[in-house]
């Protein structure tokens, strides 16, 4: 496992809004994080994965956010999710984790696959 501190080239990042959605996540369990993967699913060939953690895994790229959010990536995801950004946005009544990824060629009309190049 590596650890990282922000640097905003790095392959994923957080808006301020979802770095302070993320931690209020994690208020109650302290000592966990969030991982980031990605797995075959869907119409278009993949789909992100949000989970909450005890540990990240051995591969997975580690990056601490300013206000100490620690946040995993998924070492076989890094390719698929290059460049990023990770927001939380008002759609109607409902707030939605938004994946601003660059590499997407392809969505799915419901939204929840994509493909890349």
């Amino acid at each position: 496992m590596t650890t990282a501190t922000f640097d905003p080239n790095q392959a994923v990042t957080l808006t301020a809004v979802a770095q302070k959605y993320f931690s209020a996540k994690l208020t109650a369990q302290p000592e966990k994080l969030i991982r980031l993967s990605t797995k075959e699913s869907g119409c278009t060939g993949f789909a992100y994965v949000l989970d909450i953690v005890a540990k990240a895994e051995d591969s997975d790229e580690v990056l601490t956010f300013e206000n100490g959010l620690e946040f995993a990536v998924a070492q076989g995801s890094l390719e698929l999710l290059k460049g990023t950004e990770i927001d939380l946005v008002r759609e109607g009544v409902n707030q939605v984790v938004k994946f601003n990824n660059p590499n997407v060629i392809a969505e799915c009309g419901c939204g929840e696959s994509f493909s890349v190049n």
